[in-house]
């Protein structure tokens, strides 16, 4: 099962910051994503530091928000990487295996 099956996801960069926060379709799902989305294994799913991962859980939205600092490579207006935005990578994390 991938995350994208339990939840979607919603994004926002600036600078070299990304937002990423995925939310459960379903309420009874939250409990699950709440376990296995640690700040370390979003972490290691997109290559960034454990450190330069916060996560805030909301859990009357049934949602995670994930800030990622250092994330963008300089941010999306500086860097030469290609979809460095914050939305791509939301779609690399909603692709993660459960």
């Amino acid at each position: 099962m991938r995350l994208h099956d339990l939840a979607h996801g919603r994004t926002g960069d600036k600078g070299d910051v990304s937002n990423i926060s995925v939310i459960a379709y379903r309420a009874e799902d939250f409990p699950r994503l709440l376990a296995d989305l640690t700040p370390a294994r979003v972490a290691a799913h997109l290559g960034q530091p454990e450190a330069s991962v916060t996560r805030h859980v909301l859990p009357q939205l049934q949602a995670l928000n994930f800030v990622l600092r250092g994330a963008l490579t300089g941010g999306v207006t500086r860097s030469l990487a290609l979809d460095a935005h914050g939305k791509c990578l939301s779609s690399v994390l909603l692709d993660m295996d459960l």
